[in-house]
């Protein structure tokens, strides 16, 4: 599933932030001068997200002529009177090549009082909503209703002034007609003042007193010796070697790896680093990285990461060695260990340890009544119930209190392998360690994993901003425990929701940047309960076009497919069934498998199909186009469920036919099916 992309720290070095250099002839307000001056000539990159849980990141404007930001506070008597001029200005030089986004860094805004405030003045442009202060510092702000223009040639400020002042519009024509700025007299806004209380403090923050403690309480777990991170945190010389770096992630929201929005939803494995953190970080950098005084808290501990981090496992299993050559594609291999188990025991954790981060792209698991015959794959169409997954960031899986995962005696453990060529030729040797439950102790919950996932997405070429959806609905009650979003490369954003059988809808979890390098289980802090009849809806936007900067190709239409420059919708879930016990099993999964394809084709979600929803580029659009006539038994112009159950018969008469004639893999759907199978030994 997942790619390491630790370069993004190196390219953070190589680019050295060149935090302070010159830019070009820059105006500045009279009134302005004096904020402007506390501001980097430079402007540096940022991760901001609209009220809209879209993600805006500054350095990915670069295809732009000019990026206009426009400072707002709700309630500001002037920016609302110039919501008209900011459309016209807008409407004049977007098709010009020039990106808008207005930029909120006012402490009592809440997102539901920006989106209110967008609503009542009739703003067109997405709020960017500056929660930390951080950009609104680095900028100078002081005011509402300022326009601030970037050149993205040079990341530089090439203008700025109030938003009414006739400056700003020959600005932008200056810069879209490829020409430099002149300087000029702007006029300063007179919106309502943003305070920045941190900017008036000017506190002293030293690495010993203050710094410190954040990074080993958040980041020295992956920043140690032996560490999943690129560099240890070992001591303060090294943290301020790499302070520019640090600053880079953390305002482009890249570290720590824990992605979701912080307005939506409450984990219990939050990684995040609080607002006092974040800003406590970007403060001591930016003020120089001062030590102070005493023992560095770092360098006395010498922290070095563990071999195994929930304890030492109660069996060890051996993956199979693989090579894995320096260059070209490697398919799925699908290696088998028997399961040494002669008992049958309730699996608690795992972790699965690999020793080529570069190279091992996922590792899943799935248990088999009967051991392959030798030199057999393990197909997943063969698994049950998972015993761990690996993706980079998400080694280990721990089952909530008193809960588990039944495995029998006997029988075996299949895997499916996904590893990517790096240049070098490599063996890879990988181990489980898996935590049971004491002999004869039984856990009540039993757990049960499921994957909402679109295996016919189509991408358009150069199509920057394309959404998918895709659903699940459930036939009994239950509880949601975590979810697992993953997609590849194109992907930028996704989210989760719940649709009530009501009707109304709950937004539970959402990822304004998804990033494909760091990926892991969002765990609720309590539990989402999902009646009877809802449905959990997952959407994932995708950017296909040259300013994706991970993107193999913008020119090609992309479809579902297993190597990396292909793409995924795969959102992998973890609940159990509210009338399930250990003593008292269920089979609702199966009732969840048959309404899979519907909630896959059905874009519009009315519980039925109609031919402008399927996509003849994708396998299974373009085999139900081309049976729709024999499908649509009533003539009525869409498949129902009913109808779409013979469809799924006909694709199962296929696949069984697929695997007797030694088919590398089931077909996609029922591969990505398969691959977390229900827990329980069902």
């Amino acid at each position: 599933m997942m790619s390491a992309r630790l370069g993004v720290f190196g390219a953070a070095v190589s680019a050295l932030l060149v935090y302070g250099f010159s830019s070009p002839a820059a105006s500045v307000a009279p009134a302005a001068k004096d904020a402007a001056a506390t501001a980097s000539a430079r402007v540096d990159n940022f991760l901001l997200v609209d009220a809209n849980f879209e993600a805006h990141e500054l350095y990915r404007l670069g295809e732009f002529k000019a990026v206009v930001l426009v400072t707002q506070a709700n309630g500001d008597a002037v920016m609302r009177s110039q919501a008209p001029a900011l459309k016209a200005l807008k409407a004049a030089y977007a098709a010009k090549g020039v990106e808008f986004m207005m930029l909120n860094s006012n402490l009592k805004d809440s997102r539901e009082a920006i989106l209110a405030e967008m609503t009542k003045a009739g703003y067109d442009t997405p709020v960017l909503m500056d929660s930390y202060q951080l950009v609104g510092e680095g900028l100078g702000v002081t005011r509402s209703a300022e326009v601030i223009v970037i050149d993205p040639k040079t990341w530089g400020v090439a203008y700025r002034g109030a938003l009414s002042d006739p400056a700003t519009a020959k600005a932008l024509e200056a810069l879209t007609a490829g020409h430099p700025v002149m300087a000029t007299q702007a006029s300063a806004s007179n919106g309502a003042m943003i305070d920045f209380p941190a900017r008036a403090k000017k506190m002293q923050i030293t690495y010993v007193k203050d710094v410190a403690p954040i990074l080993e309480a958040k980041c020295t777990a992956c920043h140690s010796e032996g560490g999943i991170g690129p560099f240890a945190m070992k001591d303060y010389a090294t943290v301020k070697g790499f302070s520019p770096m640090i600053r880079e992630t953390i305002r482009t929201d890249r570290m720590p790896p824990f992605h979701s929005d912080p307005h939506v939803g409450k984990f219990s494995n939050d990684r995040r680093l609080t607002p006092d953190e974040t800003k406590t970080l970007v403060h001591w950098i930016d003020q120089g990285a001062v030590r102070g005084e005493g023992a560095d808290p770092l360098g006395v501990k010498h922290i070095v990461a563990v071999e195994w981090p929930l304890g030492k496992p109660d069996v060890v299993l051996d993956v199979p060695s693989y090579t894995i050559p320096a260059t070209g594609v490697v398919d799925y291999q699908h290696p088998w260990v028997n399961n040494p188990l002669t008992a049958g025991r309730w699996l608690k954790a795992s972790t699965i340890k690999v020793d080529s981060r570069q190279a091992v792209h996922h590792i899943l698991t799935g248990f088999m009544d009967e051991a392959p015959k030798a030199g057999q794959p393990a197909f997943e169409n063969r698994w049950g119930a998972s015993v761990g997954s690996y993706a980079v960031g998400a080694e280990s899986e721990v089952a909530p209190t008193d809960a588990g995962t039944y495995i029998p005696p006997g029988g075996a453990i299949g895997f499916q392998n996904h590893y990517t060529p790096f240049g070098k030729e490599v063996v890879t040797h990988s181990k489980i360690g898996l935590y049971f439950y004491k002999a004869g102790e039984v856990p009540d919950i039993v757990m049960h994993n499921n994957q909402i996932v679109n295996n016919a997405i189509v991408l358009p070429p150069y199509d920057g901003h394309h959404q998918e959806v895709a659903y699940m609905e459930f036939p009994k009650d239950a509880l949601l425990y975590s979810a697992f979003p993953h997609a590849h490369y194109r992907a930028t954003s996704s989210d989760l929701w719940i649709r009530y059988p009501d009707g109304k809808e709950k937004l539970l979890l959402t990822l304004p940047r998804y990033d494909f390098g760091w990926q892991g289980h969002y765990n609720f802090a309590e539990p989402i309960k999902i009646p009877a009849g809802s449905k959990l809806i997952a959407h994932y936007v995708y950017d296909n076009s040259k300013s994706n900067p991970h993107n193999p190709d913008p020119s090609k239409t992309v479809v579902w497919g297993d190597q990396s420059f292909e793409e995924m919708f795969f959102t992998r879930i973890r609940y159990r069934w509210m009338e399930e016990t250990s003593k008292h099993l269920v089979n609702y999964d199966q009732d969840i498998g048959q309404g899979m394809l519907m909630g896959m084709l059905d874009s519009n979600i009315d519980g039925k199909i109609q031919k402008s929803e399927l996509k003849p580029q994708s396998q299974i659009g373009g085999m139900l186009l081309k049976n729709w006539d024999a499908l649509d038994k009533n003539h009525d112009g869409v498949i129902d469920k009913d109808e779409l159950a013979v469809a799924m018969k006909m694709m199962g008469g296929r696949r069984r036919q697929e695997t007797a004639s030694a088919a590398p893999a089931a077909p996609k759907a029922a591969a990505a099916s398969a691959s977390t199978p229900a827990a329980g030994g069902k």
